[in-house]
């Protein structure tokens, strides 16, 4: 059976800009695409029913709209519609546990309740047992482009070898070059009267930057090609991975699946991320 990439359609330009990007990927991982709205009030379908009267014509027209759409621009992608009489986070994670990959659109920079439905996204996002690619809008909701590297956020503190090989493959399916990212605060012993403390600074800028070289030495030797670039920066994980991401087609950031119970659903840099990165995120779940 064929691989699935799931994009969650509400008739938005926004979900049809991701739907477009959820067609590309397909495509790169010869996957099926699935075109789903989820309506909890949909309707039992009658052979009796005549189109006009039918109460669930404009959500078939949301996907069958999307659908003609996918189909002129990548006509050989096999493509399924799926229209899920239930609530929309629930179709939505039960359709996750069944892909590779889901997609979902946002609406401009705003707050994370902008996304997909509302407050659906953020629901989605901090449960979803697979990557979630948050797409922005296009004006024209034209295809979003390949273009541009892969850029990783990566944290040392915690194992994270599923971040980091969606990262990599990604990359290999781009042909892009992955740029690694590792942010880490300075602690107070750090500064002094005069400022920063330059000798103790460097030493710690040293060390993490030989934390990031050992972390990524083992998947630099499984994937060859791919050409990787390593940047450290001694500031906030958070505005490390937001700060400098000018031609980046994809970022790639974590979120650990066992939280403490009082802590957020989503941590600073996931948040950063969806919050500023004018680029497709994609989320990846981890130990």
């Amino acid at each position: 059976m064929k691989p699935v990439v799931t994009v969650g359609l509400d008739g938005t330009p926004e979900s049809l800009s991701a739907a477009f990007w959820a067609a590309q990927e397909a495509s790169a991982r010869g996957a099926t695409l699935r075109l789903l709205h989820a309506w909890v009030l949909l309707s039992t379908e009658t052979a009796e029913r005549q189109p006009e009267g039918d109460p669930n014509y404009w959500a078939k027209r949301i996907v069958s709209d999307a659908c003609d759409a996918i189909e002129e621009r990548f006509p050989d992608l096999p493509v399924y519609e799926d229209l899920i009489a239930a609530a929309p986070v629930d179709a939505l994670l039960e359709a996750a546990a069944e892909s590779q990959t889901l997609v979902l659109g946002s609406r401009a920079l705003s707050s994370l309740s902008g996304y997909f439905l509302g407050d659906i996204g953020m629901h989605v996002l901090a449960r979803a047992g697979v990557p979630t690619v948050l797409v922005r809008a296009r004006e024209d909701a034209a295809p979003i482009t390949e273009d541009g590297d892969v850029v990783l956020g990566l944290s040392l503190r915690h194992p994270c070898d599923k971040l980091i090989e969606y990262a990599f493959e990604a990359a290999v399916r781009r042909g892009s070059t992955l740029r690694a990212v590792h942010g880490r605060s300075l602690p107070p012993s750090a500064y002094n009267r005069g400022g920063l403390d330059p000798y103790l600074t460097h030493e710690l800028t040293r060390e993490a930057q030989r934390d990031l070289t050992r972390t990524l030495s083992p998947w630099r030797d499984r994937f060859p090609d791919v050409m990787v670039m390593e940047r450290v920066q001694m500031e906030s994980p958070a505005r490390a991975v937001v700060g400098d991401i000018a031609g980046t087609g994809l970022l790639v950031v974590g979120r650990r699946e066992k939280r403490p119970v009082l802590s957020p659903r989503i941590g600073h840099v996931l948040s950063a991320a969806v919050h500023h990165a004018p680029c497709p995120v994609a989320v990846v779940p981890h130990d």
